[in-house]
């Protein structure tokens, strides 16, 4: 993406205030031919004081009518001014806000596969990076650097017609100045790039310490992480010093530039002078555009110095604000409403590299409140079929339908709120179990609150902590509750949604067993009334399951209640005896004295 085309699309990103974007702009070009007033009317005062006569349209004999007309044009850009700059702050705010709720909506709408491989950091440092790079150019292109461009516009036309003589002095500094950041920007493109990549590698380590800040403390690698953070923030360091230097060096060359043009505006104006070619009035003048002149073209220079450092940071934002979502709603999507849900598989096969299929020619079919356990090594492609259902991926062929109805035709919104999952790791905000409660519903009561706990076997331990439903779970809830209560928060959490269709992916595989005895107990109230999915390697868990469905390399190749899996003698009956005889085993272990 070109900077041109990158500043367009932070200019694209005002939306709704384009329009006051417009009203400023329009009063940024007034400002700039105000501006020059000051120095036309200074010059044409030292013309009268020196006795000679002003003409054309300034004409006059005395200095008093010019000197009005001064104070007019320095009032209006004074009041003009401090209009612009507080409307620019405040359309800057307001905007950020607005794109920094729009980016967090659609980063959370982006499917897991992209979060997956985006680590959250990251995604965390592009969104605040991102957002306070437009907030800073939407604020510093309305206060003074659109001001600034078309002051330039401005200037060298009007230059021109008051003296074309000493205007080539002012061309040839814009050619310099033009010249030299177009050079400086070529050589540090890839440099601040670069920088930038150092800053995501920063904030990405940094994050994840501080995710597994446990892991760090128990295995003492607080001093080793620390040394390779510092060891990133050295390499940033290395790399933004050149990029600085070259930027310092721009601002050196220009305030020597000031100097030159001034002591030549000078020379030749005394030498015109001289021949009658101009007047001390206009040699004033001038040098007062030659000021003017250095003063706007070190904010042209700040302004693209502005956009080149955003760059990276503006880049790495569009790039996430145009991924767009595998899986979205189509044209004509329906809200299905509450389902009854029957769900059924017709030939679905889904690969996610295009080469070996995960799922494959799958057809099954699961009437209102049966419970369908998927069984199978790792890898064979149960949890697929289920992320399936709830699309978080859409199979390339076959359909899956519940209630007779196609689901993308459905609105997700719609779908998902069908669907409660209650997942092998519980996942819990760090705000208050009430909070993480509402999550299934909203509106939820204090009452329906205390219901769902009890049915979820979680009302015992909350009751028994001081602040009881506003007790903060911590992050993930890993510090404050045990793997036993966060299960059964997570299952409160789907008796409160109350969805048709539950999907339990591998509820209880990290549970001792007598959590797990607990939570099963839970799990058995959820289940009551829906359809059901079960995914298990514990097949104690799943025995009074409807169906079992044995999965092996994306295809199901047996299919039956546990007895009639297990009279088959087929990879079912081979899995379960293995399973029972060391759980028998183990159970012997114990009791030997």
């Amino acid at each position: 993406m070109s900077m041109l085309r990158l500043y367009t699309r932070v200019l694209e990103l005002l939306g709704k205030e384009a329009r006051l974007g417009w009203i400023l702009a329009g009063a940024n070009l007034l400002l700039a031919g105000a501006q020059f007033a000051e120095p036309v009317l200074f010059g044409k005062i030292v013309d009268v004081l020196s006795g000679r006569p002003v003409t054309g349209t300034f004409a006059t004999d005395s200095p008093w009518p010019l000197l009005g007309a001064w104070v007019a044009f320095g009032l209006f850009t004074i009041g003009c001014s401090a209009v612009v700059a507080l409307q620019a702050d405040r359309l800057a705010h307001r905007q950020r806000q607005a794109v920094l709720t729009d980016y967090f909506e659609h980063i959370m709408q982006l499917p897991l596969t992209f979060h997956s491989g985006t680590h959250s950091g990251r995604l965390m440092k592009v969104m605040l990076n991102g957002t306070d790079a437009l907030w800073r150019l939407w604020l510093g292109f309305f206060r003074e650097h659109f001001a600034a461009i078309m002051s330039l516009v401005v200037l060298l036309p009007l230059s021109l017609y008051l003296n074309w003589r000493l205007a080539i002095l002012l061309f040839a500094l814009c050619v310099v100045f033009t010249i030299l950041t177009t050079m400086v920007v070529r050589k540090t493109y890839g440099m601040q790039s670069e920088v930038e990549e150092y800053y995501s590698d920063l904030s990405a380590r940094a994050s994840d310490a501080l995710g597994n800040v446990a892991l760090v403390q128990s295995f003492v690698r607080i001093d080793s992480e620390v040394q390779g953070l510092r060891f990133v923030a050295d390499k940033l360091l290395a790399a933004q010093m050149p990029v600085l230097s070259w930027w310092a060096l721009v601002t050196v060359i220009t305030r020597a530039s000031t100097t030159i043009t001034v002591l030549a505006i000078f020379t030749v104006g005394i030498a015109l002078h001289s021949q009658g070619l101009t007047t001390v009035g206009e040699i004033v003048m001038f040098v007062s555009f030659a000021t003017m002149l250095i003063q706007k073209l070190e904010q042209v220079v700040s302004f693209i110095n502005s956009v080149f450092m955003e760059a990276p940071r503006l880049r790495e934002f569009f790039d996430v604000l145009d991924a767009v979502p595998a899986v979205r709603d189509r044209p004509g999507a329906v809200d299905p409403g509450r389902l009854s849900g029957l769900v059924e598989f017709n030939d679905v096969s889904f690969s996610y590299d295009g080469k070996r299929p995960a799922i494959e020619d799958l057809s099954f079919t699961a009437l209102p409140g049966q419970t369908i356990a998927l069984v199978g090594p790792t890898g064979a492609g149960k949890s697929t079929a289920i992320a399936l259902l709830h699309r978080a991926f859409d199979p390339q062929s076959g359909i899956i339908n519940i209630d007779g109805m196609d689901i993308r035709a459905l609105k997700l919104t719609g779908l998902r709120r069908n669907i409660g999952v209650v997942f092998q790791e519980a996942l819990l905000f760090n705000r208050s179990i009430a909070e993480n409660l509402r999550v299934g519903k909203p509106d939820a009561t204090d009452e329906e609150l205390r219901t769902a706990a009890a049915r979820a076997q979680a009302l015992d331990f909350i009751e028994r902590s001081d602040k009881k439903f506003e007790t903060h779970a911590g992050e993930r809830g890993r510090m404050m509750l045990s793997g036993g209560e966060r299960q059964r928060l997570s299952i409160a959490r789907a008796l409160l949604k109350d969805p048709p269709i539950l999907i339990l992916d591998e509820a209880t595989s990290a549970l001792d067993a007598v959590t797990e005895a607990k939570v099963n107990a839970a799990l058995d109230e959820v289940m009551k009334g829906r359809t059901t999915f079960v995914i298990a390697h514990r097949l104690s868990t799943i025995r009074h399951a409807t169906r079992i469905l044995m999965f092996d390399q994306g295809r199901v190749i047996e299919s039956g209640t546990f007895d009639e899996l297990v009279a088959k003698g087929g990879r079912f009956a081979d899995l379960a005896r293995a399973q029972f005889m060391f759980q028998e085993q183990q159970r012997a272990d114990l009791e030997a004295p």
